[in-house]
């Protein structure tokens, strides 16, 4: 019988290493591809959408709510102070870059809403659009995978273009009857049901566009193959003991809290990280050989510090993979982890953010690209809280806050208090925030995307983002290339940013969120409501480059 691995304490152990060599050398992910990178759903996509400055950009917005509502919405933003023509659109487009800045509208339309489960949606995904073929009539796809706690994964085939010019004019009668805009696309189509799961569904990832994964409250992670969707691996994590019953604890009587809170999958797609209910560890799993490589525990000292104390869960909700780091989320608090598995830094402290320690509900890394006179690129770490804000942070080692002193002039007994939970890991710097009350957003965000478009024109880059709260509304936002980069220290840490382009009321309990940038119809492409291609083929290739 093989002996069982021991659990390793991420702060005071040996860097981690391999279990399959005897070697010393640490476990460093392979450098991610650039199609890796794209595709990868661990944090927003690094890859731009070009675009013409001058043309409207239509962004596609799923949101799932406690309502068992699937909600399509189509955002249509559209420039309203550069007028161009075709001879003079360069000009046009230089001029309005370099004098007057491009202000925006969004319309909203409904391209699908109805109930998709029988129970509350929890978690979507959205893959990578198909690649584009030539003489393809159906135009490029984008596979839509719904989770809830009714055990269901709901699969759905929905088109990558708007919807055609001829699909709008034929629904004018109905937008004239409805109270909101609709705009349906004929080749949204659903594909089935998985059956993968015996519990809740917690957590949807397409990796790249031939696999999916998805993780449950029955402790696995299911890898699911696109092009027949059968289930080619299960990863099964254990049941943790009962030890006592923490604050917030819903298990049933006689059982324990159980399941996958979240993982996130390397770039690489060699590499995964799951974090679970009832557990103060993560465990790490190699995609190769599918089986687990090793469980490092959270240091307790820096559990302490952010919150985590004897009498709380201690166990992680999300996380998601950075280029060379990864960062955890607890309750009110994220932990950035490098490479070798070891505390970087907090976030979420409250000299720092400016308020007491709220509840974080997402995190994502954003792209900023290369900097002037920087070879590597440059992210940056979103997290979405409780009180409405969307707060940027810089997460290099260069740019971290060192804790602050002990007051010597406080009494006796608060000197020992402060002493026992002193903070001693560094936080990460604070470059800007989005909402908040300024804003006029003071409910919690639940959900949100950053989409990052570059100007074909001028390589300028900036980003669009959507966020979704409990209170069912859809907010545009749009960030400037400058929003996120402090280049000298005159700029104020934590400073407002952003552009609210448009709210949209759904009108449900909006619980996750998924966008994309639509791709424009390529000319001459045949525009059917009955063509539906396979993309068989397509997946085949995929999953021999696995």
């Amino acid at each position: 019988m093989a002996n069982k691995r021991k659990r390793d304490n991420a702060p005071e152990s040996e860097p981690v290493e391999k279990i399959e060599q005897q070697s010393t050398k640490k476990v460093k992910a392979p450098a991610p591809t650039k199609a890796a990178r794209a595709s990868s759903n661990s944090s927003t996509s690094a890859t731009p959408f070009k675009v013409d400055s001058t043309s409207p950009i239509t962004i596609q917005v799923v949101a799932g709510s406690y309502d068992r509502v699937l909600h399509g919405i189509t955002a249509t933003v559209t420039p309203t102070t550069t007028t161009t023509t075709k001879n003079n659109r360069k000009k046009a487009a230089a001029a309005a870059a370099a004098e007057t800045p491009t202000s925006y509208k969004v319309s909203f339309a409904d391209t699908f809403l109805f109930n998709a489960h029988s129970s509350a949606i929890r978690c979507l995904a959205l893959s990578p659009p198909s690649a584009p073929t030539p003489g393809q009539k159906g135009g490029q796809k984008v596979l839509l995978a719904t989770g809830a706690t009714d055990e269901r994964i709901n699969i759905y085939n929905i088109s990558a273009h708007p919807p055609s010019a001829k699909a709008a004019d034929d629904q004018k009668l109905l937008n004239s009857i409805t109270p909101r805009p609709v705009l349906e696309n004929p080749k949204n189509r659903e594909l089935g049901t998985l059956l993968h799961h015996s519990s809740n569904i917690t957590r949807l990832v397409f990796p790249n566009r031939s696999k999916l994964l998805s993780a449950s409250e029955d402790s696995t992670v299911a890898v699911t193959r696109v092009r027949d969707w059968a289930l080619l691996h299960t990863f099964k994590c254990p049941i943790p003991k009962a030890q006592g019953r923490p604050s917030g604890d819903t298990a049933a009587l006689g059982a324990v809290p159980a399941g996958v809170n979240d993982f996130a999958v390397h770039p690489s797609n060699k590499i995964m990280i799951s974090v679970s209910k009832g557990e103060r560890s993560m465990r790490l799993w190699n995609l190769e050989t599918g089986k687990k490589s090793r469980v490092l525990n959270f240091p307790k000292d820096v559990l302490m510090e952010i919150g985590e104390g004897k009498h709380s869960t201690g166990e992680a909700r999300r996380i998601v993979w950075g280029e060379d780091e990864f960062a955890v989320t607890f309750d009110r608090d994220v932990l950035v982890f490098g490479m070798d598995c070891r505390p970087r830094c907090r976030v979420m402290r409250e000299d720092v953010v400016g308020t007491k320690m709220t509840k974080v509900h997402e995190i994502k890394y954003v792209n900023l690209g290369k900097e002037e006179g920087q070879e590597e690129e440059k992210n940056v770490l979103a997290v979405a809280t409780e009180d409405g804000r969307i707060l940027f942070f810089d997460t290099a080692e260069s740019e971290l806050l060192e804790p602050p002193a002990p007051k010597e002039d406080a009494p006796e007994k608060e000197q020992q208090h402060k002493k026992l939970f002193e903070s001693k890991t560094p936080n990460a710097k604070l470059i800007a925030q989005l909402g908040g009350k300024t804003a006029g957003v003071s409910g919690r965000i639940k959900d949100f995307t950053v989409l990052p478009v570059e100007d074909e024109e001028s390589g300028k880059r900036s980003w669009f983002g959507a966020s979704a709260s409990s209170d069912g509304r859809v907010r545009m936002w749009r960030l400037e290339s400058d929003d996120l980069r402090v280049k000298d220290e005159s700029v104020k840490p934590g400073r407002q940013v952003g552009e609210l382009l448009g709210t949209y009321e759904t009108e449900n309990r909006i619980t996750c969120l998924g966008a994309f940038v639509m791709i424009p119809r390529p000319e001459g492409s045949v525009e059917s409501e009955y063509e539906f291609d396979s993309e068989e083929s397509e997946d085949d290739d995929e999953s021999d480059d696995e």
